[in-house]
């Protein structure tokens, strides 16, 4: 197609996007006044644009195309299962061989004590179903009143009104009289901007502290759970300080509540692990997880259970209110099956493990010597780099957001998809980035950062 060819379809979308499409997350007003950026197609880790821009995908989509775009064998996978059984329910006792063979895989590469599974689409509806199995937990458990779950300021689980709710986003819940009752919420593990005088070790414990301090205020006799990612993707992809999980698990256990460990976003491989729970040791009673479950090719989420939470709802008897039309899609545990086949047998998170998620790491960090940048940090194919105003101090924008989203747009002017969080600039790679394709996205990833500075003429 001419240029004059793509330009005019590009348009054409554009216009038919502005009068049709809501989008997600999205100022529509402004949306419709800049057009929307038309993505048509991609492979490996490269996307490219309706006018044929090639972008460097930092983000693996939306933290999920772990395996990486145009892997035939999870399309295959789908249609062999669409031919086959296109879709059945998983209602009225019933299920279908993609659903159960998933399951025992999941059973399989998940941490040894959790062993089933409950399917969701999403990851939001996994911790819409987070919340009612933990409430349906302790009634069974003779105690009702235990219905409150503590989470983290900025933390993220999800948009529908449970897991927005979790979530502890200021703008969000200022929409839609978010939280629902009994969800409270402490401070995050976020050293650099929270953390002050203390040391990162220090720090982890005041914070963590703060869960006993909240389960005490409120009586143990009504707290449930306590949820949290292992790293907090959407947050800025926070890295909790070394002595901050051993503590959480303490105090959990200390009081027996309910241990929930999101791995939406640090699952299947981002850590180097196969999920945070992992890397960090953590135990959890309830793990919800999506997005890398099908490396995003198709919507599939779930909670995987405990044997502790699994035996109280199986031996108790009686319904579990509770599921959706797409529980356990069979194209949809088709393509993760295959994607869960995929990374083992390539030795993909291995590889991330040992080789490409230390040299990601090493590079990102050579980022911190920027005069714009106030810290460099990341755990395996996560990474974020804090922009500030003044290094030494360290003083940031007042303006939150400003220069973050000039950043972002110098990015994708210049064939990077790298996502600002406030004024912090994050990045979660496809796990198949090679170290050539590490290279590219740190050499970009500071270029964009010196346009940034010569914009505010710091360089």
């Amino acid at each position: 197609m001419s240029s004059a060819g793509t330009a005019w379809q590009t348009a054409e979308l554009q216009a038919l996007d502005r009068s049709h499409y809501l989008h997600p997350f999205t100022d529509f007003k402004a949306l419709g006044e800049k057009g929307t950026r038309v993505i048509t197609r991609a492979e490996g880790v490269h996307l490219w644009d309706s006018d044929g821009v090639r972008l460097l995908d930092a983000m693996s989509g939306l933290w999920c195309v772990n395996i990486g775009y145009g892997r035939k064998e999870l399309a295959e996978a789908a249609y062999r299962q669409m031919l086959e059984l296109p879709y059945y329910n998983s209602f009225f006792q019933t299920a279908h061989p993609p659903a159960i063979e998933l399951a025992g895989l999941l059973a399989e590469v998940t941490p040894a004590h959790l062993n089933r599974v409950f399917y969701t689409g999403s990851g939001s509806e996994a911790n819409d179903t987070v919340v009612r199995m933990v409430r349906r937990y302790w009634d069974l458990q003779g105690q009702p009143d235990k219905t409150v779950i503590i989470s983290r300021h900025n933390a993220y689980h999800g948009s529908t009104m449970a897991g927005a709710s979790l979530g502890g986003m200021a703008p969000m819940h200022a929409q839609g009289g978010l939280p629902i009752p009994d969800i409270e919420h402490i401070d995050q593990p976020y050293w650099f901007r929270e953390g002050g005088d203390l040391s990162p070790e220090a720090f982890g414990l005041k914070v963590a502290g703060e869960l006993e301090s909240r389960i005490q205020a409120l009586g143990v006799d009504r707290v449930a759970a306590f949820i949290a990612e292992p790293i907090q993707g959407a947050g800025g992809v926070i890295v909790p300080p070394d002595s901050y999980w051993p503590e959480i698990s303490r105090i959990c256990d200390r009081h027996g509540i309910l241990l929930v460990a999101d791995e939406v976003i640090c699952g299947f491989g981002r850590t180097g692990k196969w999920f945070g729970s992992d890397y960090y040791g953590i135990k959890p009673d309830l793990m919800p997880i999506a997005k890398g479950l099908s490396s995003g090719y198709l919507p599939i989420g779930g909670v995987m259970v405990s044997d502790r939470v699994a035996d109280c709802l199986v031996d108790a008897g009686g319904e579990f209110f509770h599921g959706y039309t797409y529980s356990g899609h069979p194209a949809s545990c088709a393509v993760a099956l295959a994607n869960i086949r995929i990374l083992q047998n390539e030795g993909i998170i291995e590889q991330v493990d040992t080789d490409t998620g230390p040299y990601l790491q090493a590079r990102w960090r050579e980022l911190g010597d920027h005069p714009l940048v106030g810290e460099a940090r990341g755990v395996g194919f996560l990474g974020a780099v804090e922009l500030v105003e003044s290094k030494n101090p360290v003083t940031f924008f007042s303006e939150s957001g400003r220069v973050g989203g000039l950043c972002r747009d110098h990015c994708f002017a210049n064939g990077l998809v790298m996502r600002a969080v406030g004024d912090t600039m994050i990045i979660a790679p496809p796990l198949v980035m090679t170290r050539s394709d590490i290279d590219e996205l740190v050499e970009k990833a500071r270029l964009c950062l010196d346009l940034t500075a010569k914009e505010l003429g710091m360089l």
